[in-house]
């Protein structure tokens, strides 16, 4: 008998999986791959994943493995610089090949005790009021209190939920792959200058020696099971460049399409969603990832608080009430980011307008603060602005304020030296620190570093750890 049982072991999985263990869950994580993928796929981890990643003590092993840039130029690929003084000590983009992440989110839940399972895919489950039966491709059975779909865009238990996945179907489609080229790299670079204005969803960018990243739109939209082949690539090549660049010998070869498709529930009872079994849009901004793991750091604690037995009632249904408008905004602006990638006339004449805009310091900060996600306020009431928002890595006095949060705790920062997590000290943390750079007296964070209380009042305080922590242990 497990607590937890994660169908997908991609990022998603993987971090809510050691999330869970940080409260002593009992984790099974199933992944229906035996081996990691076999071509190596440049993502994205932006300015709130980063932070994240600090939080746990993850972010100087991560960034041992990627490539920092600047936090501009993500929205629709309109060339901008990124806003000065963005609200983060982590304001850069990190880029890291897949499956490298991929490794080292799956290595961190095994280190803090979760169990993954290759090569075992999800065939059916059922659900009543104590648990729920997983049912394996094998024929084995395997019981768990709670069952979280991580299982990609055509999640199995999305399926078997019942759950419906509205939004749009693909119409375009993107060929992408790693390939050799037959062609000096200037004439490469003359030929993106020339159509890259208008063409913005081709590319070639150098891999390594000799090996492009070849990025084309397809002719049309073809089955997403079926992977492209060489000649798909040529031809495309050849009808936007007017030459295929002599391509050959390729590593991998894919296709993405720009499906926006959102489930219109995250629970049904004992069984969740997470990441792309939730939510798939266009990689546009490179969101995908980035969304997948802050629903990881948004459900983990609160699912933990369940099965430990103290959460408040609806702690639970917190996870839809907030990820679920997150994920709308995200569809929402790849949508409009695709539709200034169009090529027709009434698009472009829209992007030259947006890229006119940006110029202003305030429409670019916007965007990116979009983007990178450090632009999210939760509901929790009135109050003032920072209320539901997450407080940047400020400096306190054991260093800063991130390393305090490694265990998934709640922390009670106080800048009074009056106030105490009292009875609720099992759950959250407290630093009494009146030199921190916070213009405010106090604020309790949640586990996810949202703030979910600001004041100096201790009865108020109370109250609020009750409602965020559940009842005080006598």
């Amino acid at each position: 008998m497990f607590d937890v049982i994660i169908a997908g072991c991609g990022p998603t999985g993987a971090m809510l999986a050691a999330e869970l263990r940080l409260h002593d869950v009992r984790v099974l994580v199933l992944e229906k791959e035996t081996e990691p993928a076999s071509f190596v796929r440049i993502v994205a981890l932006h300015i709130r994943s980063l932070e994240l990643m600090a939080m746990r003590g993850l972010l100087d092993r991560i960034l041992q493995h990627g490539r920092q840039r600047p936090a501009g130029g993500f929205f629709a690929a309109i060339t901008k610089p990124a806003p000065k003084d963005l609200d983060s000590a982590h304001a850069y983009l990190l880029g890291i090949p897949q499956p490298v992440i991929n490794h080292l989110l799956e290595e961190h839940a095994t280190d803090l005790g979760a169990q993954i399972r290759h090569g075992c895919a999800v065939a059916g489950f059922e659900q009543d009021d104590e648990g729920v039966t997983v049912e394996l491709a094998n024929g084995e059975q395997v019981r768990s209190r709670y069952l979280i779909g991580c299982d990609g865009g055509r999640s199995t238990v999305r399926k078997l939920l019942g759950v419906g996945f509205l939004g749009e179907p693909s119409r375009t489609e993107t060929l992408m792959g790693e390939m050799e080229v037959g062609v000096p790299r200037d004439e490469i670079a003359a030929r993106m200058a020339e159509n890259h204005e208008t063409h913005k969803r081709f590319w070639l960018r150098p891999f390594g020696e000799g090996v492009y990243s070849v990025v084309v739109p397809a002719a049309g939209v073809g089955d997403r099971a079926e992977p492209p082949n060489l000649e798909d690539f040529k031809q495309q090549l050849r009808a936007i460049a007017g030459t295929d660049f002599g391509v050959h010998s390729p590593r991998w070869l894919s296709r993405f399409g720009d499906a926006t498709l959102l489930a219109e529930r995250y629970r049904v009872g004992r069984v969740l969603l997470a990441g792309d079994a939730a939510h798939i849009h266009p990689p546009t901004g490179g969101q995908g990832l980035n969304l997948g793991v802050q629903d990881a750091f948004n459900l983990g604690w609160k699912l933990a608080a369940q099965i430990r037995g103290w959460a408040p009632e609806t702690l639970l249904d917190t996870y839809h009430a907030e990820r679920h408008p997150v994920a709308e905004n995200v569809l929402d602006n790849t949508r409009a980011q695709m539709e200034l990638l169009s090529t027709e006339p009434g698009p472009q004449a829209v992007r030259r307008l947006l890229t006119e805009l940006m110029d202003f310091d305030e429409v670019n900060r916007r965007l990116i603060e979009k983007i990178t996600a450090i632009d999210i306020r939760y509901d929790f009431g009135e109050g003032p602005d920072l209320l539901g928002r997450r407080l940047r890595d400020i400096d306190v006095q054991q260093g800063h304020l991130y390393g305090l949060l490694h265990r998934g705790r709640g922390l009670l920062l106080d800048r009074t030296e009056r106030l105490t997590a009292g009875d609720w000290s099992d759950r959250v943390d407290c630093l009494a620190d009146p030199n921190a750079l916070l213009d405010l007296p106090s604020v309790l964070l949640r586990p996810d570093g949202h703030v979910a209380w600001i004041g100096d009042d201790q009865h108020d305080l109370d109250d609020h750890l009750s409602r965020w922590f559940g009842k005080a242990v006598s």
